[in-house]
């Protein structure tokens, strides 16, 4: 599937990001808008992948300090690489900020994805609105 994935801050991308987050995390696995809300997406560099017809299909964020965040893609996207390429571009970023090492907090069901990608998990699971989660570093 051609995609193009656009690299930029809240103001230009949230709206959105917004609307793929709401679908995927609010609507589709029950997360409460106050715990999907933060005060640092104005703070982050978003990603947004867009499909041939320039929809929003899928998010992620980069915060300040070198963590990926809020990687999302709609259901009817999921499994034809635009997770690879959100990824993919949120490490790059990360790189050219001069960050070291990648970190994120996956879901258990996308442990093997993240792996795939370099990334090793550490630490206990812990539960991250009421979805058991892992902390995962890649060194850059």
């Amino acid at each position: 599937m051609m995609i193009a994935i656009q690299v930029g801050p809240w103001n230009e991308l949230g709206a959105d990001a917004k609307a793929v987050r709401t679908s995927v995390f609010v609507y589709e696995q029950a997360v409460s808008p106050e715990d999907e809300w933060d005060a640092m997406d104005a703070e982050c560099l978003h990603f947004v992948a867009r499909d041939r017809a320039g929809n929003a299909i899928g998010t992620a964020r980069l915060l300040p300090d070198g963590h990926i965040g809020r990687m999302a893609v709609l259901g009817a996207f999921r499994g034809q690489g635009i997770g690879d390429a959100l990824l993919k571009s949120a490490i790059d970023s990360a790189r050219q900020a001069g960050h070291n090492q990648a970190i994120l907090n996956a879901q258990l069901t996308a442990l093997g994805f993240y792996q795939r990608h370099g990334f090793q998990a550490y630490g206990p699971v812990f539960d991250d609105a009421g979805i058991d989660h892992k902390a995962m570093k890649l060194i850059l």
